[in-house]
């Protein structure tokens, strides 16, 4: 197998403190700069996979700074470099205990709510007689934040986050408009490409100047669905699966395997053969979405080449 990054300890030149999250690592180095660490790590229902997923991290890094290349004359971002093809740096900021999850379709965890007879999702109504994958008559936003207990998301509603003062008034109106364009945006992009942006989530942070910037991925395999467009109105009317680029594929794979992230529940087993599926399905989404072929990195030493590429970027500065 292909080696894999799945955890890092590092000590940059200027370091604060590291953050790990479920699949980047967060170094906070002096001047209020951020070193991101796109990992091999997968995760799903909140729970982070025994084995990392060969070039995964490369192909989230690349595309998350592609997309925020891409958008950055509708909303400014954290980004200031990528030194190496796992890496991105740029400026700290505070982030917003809520994620802007936008949706334009019914699918993944709203399609599941819907079967279960359930109409409103974070306080936003969806349209009675709908079918899984069908288009809502306008992109719905159903904010996620993170639980009290523990480390998943959970649904919110703005009512409640506004109740709950998570974020104020102004700025919560700022992230919705934020996510609104954002998503048209990644539309166009994904449309150029005969795909369909389905669902994706944005999160976002404020600089020390008080200014509202995205940060972490966007548009990426972890943050988003996409749904193949030849073909998508044709599977609708026979009520078959779309074929979709996402992480959902190891989601049903888990689910089939009798795992969804519920207490007392096992983690099958992923072999080899299905970590390179995995593997291959990312590298198709990452073809897809930017048109270009994939350029596999030298993963003979990943650590040592990250650990280089950073340094001689911050002594650049």
């Amino acid at each position: 197998m292909t080696n894999t990054i799945t955890d890092t300890h590092f000590n940059f030149p200027g370091q604060k403190s590291i953050y790990k999250g479920k699949v980047r690592e967060v170094y906070r180095l002096e001047n209020d700069l951020l070193v991101m660490i796109a990992t091999d790590r997968l995760s799903a229902f909140d729970v982070v996979m025994p084995r990392g997923i060969p070039y995964k991290g490369q192909i989230l890094n690349q595309i998350a700074t592609r997309m925020m290349r891409d958008t950055e004359d509708l909303v400014p971002n954290w980004l200031l470099a990528t030194p190496d093809p796992n890496v991105a740096v740029g400026v700290a900021c505070e982030p917003f205990k809520v994620e802007m999850v936008i949706r334009g379709y019914l699918s993944g965890h709203a399609a599941r709510e819907y079967k279960a007879g359930r109409r409103l999702l974070c306080g936003v109504s969806m349209p009675d007689g709908m079918i899984e994958n069908d288009k809502f008559p306008e992109p719905i936003i159903t904010p996620a934040t993170k639980a009290e207990q523990g480390d998943h998301d959970e649904d919110i509603s703005r009512e409640e986050i506004l109740r709950r003062g998570i974020v104020t008034e102004e700025d919560y109106l700022q992230l919705e408009d934020y996510a609104r364009k954002l998503f048209q945006r990644g539309t166009e992009i994904a449309a150029r490409r005969g795909l369909i942006l389905v669902d994706t989530k944005y999160e976002f942070g404020k600089t020390r100047e008080g200014k509202i910037v995205l940060i972490d991925e966007i548009h990426t395999p972890d943050s988003s669905r996409y749904f193949y467009a030849d073909g998508y109105k044709e599977r609708q009317e026979k009520r078959e699966p779309q074929k979709q680029l996402s992480k959902e594929f190891v989601r049903q794979w888990l689910i089939s395997n009798g795992f969804q992230g519920l207490e007392g529940q096992q983690l099958p087993e992923m072999s080899d053969d299905y970590i390179e599926s995995v593997s291959e399905r990312y590298i198709e989404l990452y073809e897809n979405i930017t048109g270009e072929t994939f350029e596999k990195a030298n993963v003979t030493d990943i650590q040592n080449r990250i650990e280089g590429n950073v340094k001689a970027y911050l002594s650049s500065l």
